[in-house]
């Protein structure tokens, strides 16, 4: 199954690049700089997580792609990779490596940096516009995935929950606390991704909610791999600095749980996620790749 999956993801992150670089503007429109540094923080080997769960959910409810698909992967893809420029600023993480590479920042200046997440994230909803204008029959359906990224982007999602994160840098918090930070920070937009596949294929009331809980449980299972990855990771598989969370006094799931739990936790929200995955038609690719979150090495 490893080998298949490898073939999954490699083919969706082809067809998402390629969307990408069809909607984006392109890299030498003027401004000149503002435009090179877009397309590097967009092309830079990301694994595409979100955007292909957007086609993954999509295809084990419809069984294929069905309209406005490429325009929802690549919408939440420009969200997703706008909060990793933003994040890595000096005042927010002041990270200086990502996926191997000089951060955003680093290489450009945070001035250029802060624009390209400004950027990224109003192209983001430009692309669902365009889709929906397109055709009138998608229109409901790219509206509605305009609405749930708006929602999972915004103050009661993933910024609310980056702020809250930001808050308590430093200071002593419950688990409960930390699920919070991390349902919103990471999880609703993960959680996101599931909708819109399920919105894009018309699903039900029962197949939206079983694609929703998915999304969740893989949320907090990606994020929980991520933590303990920056604990016990290699720096140059990671592509980026390991010990960072510790170094900065954020709260992370093994500095509160320890290694061991943090890991059982993982795996249980991987055992929820196949449950609510085999609640769809053909889960075989959403199964996959919630085994994928928790054992991968970057």
């Amino acid at each position: 199954m490893k080998t298949e999956l490898k073939g999954y993801l490699e083919e969706k992150r082809g067809f998402v690049d390629g969307e990408l670089a069809r909607l984006l503007p392109r890299r030498g429109a003027y401004p000149p700089e503002l435009h090179e540094a877009l397309h590097y923080a967009v092309f830079s080997g990301g694994k595409r997580l979100r955007a292909i769960l957007v086609l993954a959910t999509a295809e084990a409810i419809a069984g294929r792609l069905p309209d406005g698909s490429s325009e929802a992967a690549c919408a939440i893809e420009c969200v997703h990779n706008y909060s990793l420029v933003h994040d890595d600023l000096p005042c927010m993480d002041a990270d200086e490596l990502r996926r191997g590479r000089p951060t955003v920042w680093k290489k450009y200046g945070e001035a250029t940096a802060v624009l390209v997440g400004d950027a990224l994230l109003t192209v983001a909803f430009q692309i669902l516009a365009l889709g929906a204008t397109r055709e009138v029959e998608l229109s409901d359906r790219l509206l509605l995935c305009c609405q749930e990224l708006a929602a999972a982007a915004g103050s009661f999602g993933m910024v609310g929950g980056q702020a809250v994160d930001v808050a308590h840098e430093g200071k002593e918090i419950d688990p409960t606390m930390l699920n919070y930070i991390h349902r919103l920070k990471t999880g609703a937009l993960i959680r996101c991704a599931c909708r819109m596949g399920a919105v894009l294929a018309r699903a039900d009331n029962a197949l939206l909610v079983a694609a929703s809980r998915y999304g969740e449980h893989l949320g907090l299972a990606f994020q929980i791999a991520d933590d303990l990855l920056n604990v016990t990771g290699d720096e140059a598989r990671l592509g980026k600095s390991v010990g960072s969370d510790e170094k900065r006094g954020k709260n992370t799931f093994p500095k509160i749980h320890g290694l061991a739990k943090s890991r059982e936790m993982a795996a249980q929200h991987m055992e929820e996620a196949h449950a609510e995955a085999n609640r769809l038609p053909e889960p075989e690719a959403l199964v996959a790749l919630a085994r994928f979150v928790i054992e991968r090495d970057h």
